[in-house]
């Protein structure tokens, strides 16, 4: 029994709306009814002008990066050469000729044998000795500025006291956008340096050394046409490299004598050392023969066929150079 009673306040019971979420906010969305404001542009396809120009500013300074790139990994194989205390810049020179599809009967692509550099210059270095200058180089180095644009440029190491002129300006003359090496596809520099094989060296970090001159030829060769595909084909133009290099250059007098004779046999079915086509060994013979000074005393058909190398213009640097 309760210890006193209390009359109700209200008459009956009470019903309370409780709510389904602590606070309500209005309909953005649907205060312009249904058109799409510059913010929903996307939606239908559409590109906010805002975002097309910061794609295009960061195209432009993608650009300017890739150059920076370039500019500083040339800079960069040249500091990590072992021969980075070049005292003198001599030449540099551009040529952007076209390339003559008579003198080669296939192209290559930079790519393809050097590998895809993005936008770095591809920088051959090459490390010879003035009392041997490398003629079949000078004459590669020349088709070379035919096909690609080149940046060559001669310097003179430390170990070498003097060079004479002639071959400081090896490569032809200076040129005036050097400086700008993004401008060109192939970079070219050669070295007077006391050394007792000739050396060339691409990349340093991932490549060693090639020495000797046959060898550096077939490398540069490789850059203006592929070698036959035929095995037979291909094997005969390395056995002219290897004699040329080999017996005309650094051979007796006797062993000059009988690569006389074979060279006068060969050319006497063909025009050229290979067949039809002018090939690598006949720039290697050719640079040996004028390099041993055999010319006064080659054959008729080694004397036509030297006069037919000339006829084809890339021979002048070597031909100056040994007057």
């Amino acid at each position: 029994m309760p210890m006193y009673q209390v009359k109700p306040v209200c008459g009956g019971p009470i019903q309370t709306d409780l709510p389904t979420c602590m606070y309500k906010l209005p309909n953005i969305h649907a205060e312009h009814g249904n058109s799409c404001t510059s913010e929903h542009a996307l939606q239908n396809g559409e590109v906010d002008p805002a975002v097309k120009a910061l794609e295009a500013r960061q195209d432009e300074i993608m650009r300017k990066l890739y150059e920076l790139k370039a500019a500083v990994e040339g800079l960069a194989k040249t500091v990590t050469t072992p021969d980075a205390d070049l005292d003198l810049t001599v030449s540099s020179s551009l040529s952007s000729q076209s390339f003559s599809s008579t003198t080669f009967k296939g192209v290559t692509d930079l790519d393809t044998v050097l590998g895809k550099d993005l936008g770095a210059l591809r920088d051959i270095v090459i490390n010879a000795n003035p009392a041997q200058p490398p003629l079949s180089l000078l004459v590669l180095h020349s088709l070379l500025c035919q096909r690609y644009r080149v940046l060559s440029t001669v310097h003179v190491h430390s170990s070498v006291t003097s060079v004479p002129p002639q071959l400081l300006s090896c490569l032809g003359p200076r040129h005036a956008d050097s400086y700008a090496r993004q401008m060109f596809q192939l970079g070219f520099t050669l070295i007077w340096k006391d050394v007792p094989k000739l050396q060339m060296k691409f990349s340093v970090q991932n490549m060693c050394p090639i020495e000797g001159e046959a060898n550096v030829a077939r490398f540069l060769f490789k850059l203006l046409a592929p070698y036959p595909s035929d095995p037979a084909l291909a094997t005969l133009v390395d056995s002219w490299v290897d004699m040329a290099f080999f017996q005309l250059a650094e051979g007796s007098a006797k062993e000059r004598s009988a690569v006389l004779r074979s060279l006068n046999s060969a050319l006497g079915r063909n025009p050229w050392l290979a067949g039809p086509e002018f090939s690598l060994a006949d720039i290697a013979c050719y640079c040996c023969v004028l390099q041993s000074g055999s010319v006064s005393a080659a054959p008729a058909n080694v004397q036509r066929w030297i006069k037919s190398c000339e006829n084809l213009g890339h021979f002048s640097p070597a031909k100056l150079l040994m007057q």
